[in-house]
């Protein structure tokens, strides 16, 4: 399944083409920056403003190690690492966009900060409370087994340590319309709802569950970027680079997921009692 997943969201050369973009939108190699990064390396909902508001509601500080499971390119990873002053690993189960988010993340100079490799979730290769605290977006969609992805995130964060998600939840209004980002056809989805999420991550050993609904915001912004799509006034880097010639189709239906109640986006927040 893990290969699956993998497959699923990149293969090839990920980085070629996000310089063949860099390149259309008038960006230099030489003198790149995360802003300019930006639209295309926060693979999730929302992109950067959704990065921007976990960020507001994480405790991290200067000085702390922090994790991001399912990294994808490493954009939360490098933003996280200059916004509070820490460091960061990232993992994710597609190669390709580790080795994109790798070169992509000396390309700005920030090798000592941030640090990409490539696994699973479900088995994280860290020791027990590596880290001041973690989180996840846009991932567990993918996740078959949930207890093992929370459990691995509650072994390796430290006593007191955060742990935040973002995902597109289950809703009650019956099947998910397919293609969506994460799946083309529901292989590889696995949603659950709200309410499971926070059960599971209860059973997990985590508290203080803080649960916030994103879906009019995820809503408005897969609105205006399908608006644009349907105009023909996509700017040259964008998440469309990396979804490729689906991508309208997939962001119009999360909408109509999310307008139909089949999808429930929200953002949660806990801690690992100290």
């Amino acid at each position: 399944m893990t290969t699956a997943v993998a497959e699923h969201w990149a293969s090839g050369d990920v980085y070629g083409r996000i310089v063949t973009a860099l390149q259309a939108a008038g960006k230099s190699l030489d003198a790149l920056t995360i802003e300019d990064l930006a639209p295309v390396d926060h693979f999730h909902a929302r992109g950067l403003p959704a990065t921007i508001e976990l960020g507001d509601s994480l405790p991290a500080r200067a000085g702390d190690h922090v994790l991001d499971v399912g990294c994808g390119l490493g954009g939360p990873a490098r933003y996280f690492a200059r916004r509070f002053g820490c460091r960061v690993s990232g993992i994710d189960v597609t190669g390709p966009f580790i080795d994109a988010g790798r070169r992509l993340t000396e390309l700005l100079g920030m090798g000592a900060v941030v640090d990409l490799r490539q696994g699973d979730g479900q088995a994280l290769p860290y020791g027990d409370g590596t880290f001041d605290g973690g989180y996840a977006q846009h991932v567990t969609m993918n996740v078959p087994d949930r207890p093992s992805f929370f459990g691995e995130a509650w072994r390796v964060i430290r006593p007191g340590g955060f742990f935040a998600i973002t995902e597109h939840g289950r809703g009650d209004a019956g099947p998910t319309h397919h293609p969506v980002p994460w799946s083309e056809d529901g292989r590889g989805e696995f949603l659950v709802t709200p309410e499971e999420t926070v059960e599971l991550l209860g059973a997990a050993g985590f508290v203080d569950i803080d649960v916030t609904d994103t879906g009019q915001d995820d809503l408005h912004r897969y609105r205006a970027t399908l608006a644009l799509a349907e105009r023909g006034e996509l700017p040259a880097l964008g998440l469309h680079v990396l979804i490729g010639p689906g991508a309208a189709e997939k962001w119009r239906n999360s909408a109509r997921n999310i307008e139909e109640g089949r999808t429930h986006p929200v953002r949660v927040i806990c801690r690992k009692p100290g």
